[in-house]
């Protein structure tokens, strides 16, 4: 599997912006389809993941009620809306799968490149 994320930018405090991550191959329904990031100086941290078939959703506590994750099945796409955008979320966020349906890091098999969020305050 292939990832490609877009999406990031520069944002102010209080805005939105939609990240898309395109995936490759055939099987994509059969991978949970997670969104991590990595603000500068600091550890990759969990954010998201949505269940192959969409049905499941599970958030980190930063980002509950703010952000939402979501995918079609019919265009390999996952995506992550964000929402009252803050500038403690600016990070590098990633997009990966795994064949568990999980917030661990160690889970994921495939990632993609990275797309850069800038929150400005």
């Amino acid at each position: 599997v292939q990832l490609q994320a877009s999406g990031g930018g520069l944002v102010q405090a209080g805005g939105s912006l939609r990240l898309s991550c395109a995936a490759s191959g055939r099987t994509f329904s059969s991978y949970a389809m997670g969104w991590f990031r990595q603000a500068p100086g600091k550890e990759r941290e969990f954010v998201a993941v949505v269940s192959g078939s969409g049905g499941s959703t599970y958030y980190a506590d930063s980002v509950k009620g703010r952000f939402t994750i979501s995918r079609d099945n019919a265009k390999n796409t996952v995506y992550l809306e964000m929402n009252s955008l803050k500038p403690e979320d600016t990070a590098i966020y990633y997009c990966a799968a795994s064949a568990y349906y999980s917030g661990a890091r160690s889970r994921y098999e495939y990632w993609g490149q990275g797309t850069l969020v800038t929150v400005s305050s």
